[in-house]
């Protein structure tokens, strides 16, 4: 299966903002971090807000954290809450189902037990399961360490040693 870039950037918000713990993460931090659109990120963090994933403060000394505990926020949740739908082939949304051998096939009955196999999984993750290396995560975050500039030496500068 494969998840949706809504989804995927959503966790990844989630995961940076429980790096963040008690502080304030903001829509331009997370977009410098893990470069992913601002009005992208606008839009999920209005979602995972609106879902009680995180509580958000508007204003210029605004920002988001968590709105609740991350070992209370599980990944299958978060997946269930921003996938647009999980119809892995046609025969899934009966609405659009134009398959001839739907009556017959068995493919849609092990593609359901799949699916429902693969959400129980990401229902025992937590975000705190995601985050438990926390301190490299944090590292990772805030990306390499800033290169110093080159120091550049013209031929007047270097002296010979005596």
């Amino acid at each position: 299966m494969r998840l949706t870039d809504f989804t995927d950037y959503s966790l990844r918000v989630l995961i940076y903002v429980a790096v963040c713990g008690d502080e304030l993460a903001t829509i331009q931090e997370i977009s410098d971090a893990l470069g992913i659109a601002r009005g992208h990120l606008a839009k999920i963090v209005h979602t995972l807000g609106r879902n009680g994933y995180l509580r958000t403060t508007r204003g210029r000394m605004g920002g988001m954290r968590l709105g609740r505990a991350a070992n209370e926020i599980t990944v299958g949740s978060v997946v269930r809450d921003t996938e647009a739908d999980f119809h892995i082939v046609e025969c899934f949304n009966a609405a659009d189902n134009r398959c001839a051998i739907t009556a017959a096939c068995n493919l849609r009955g092990i593609l359901q037990r799949a699916a429902h196999a693969y959400m129980e999984v990401l229902d025992q993750c937590t975000l705190a399961d995601i985050v438990i290396e926390r301190g490299t995560l944090a590292r990772l975050i805030a990306g390499p360490p800033t290169a110093q500039p080159l120091v550049q030496y013209t031929r007047e500068q270097v002296t010979p040693e005596s």
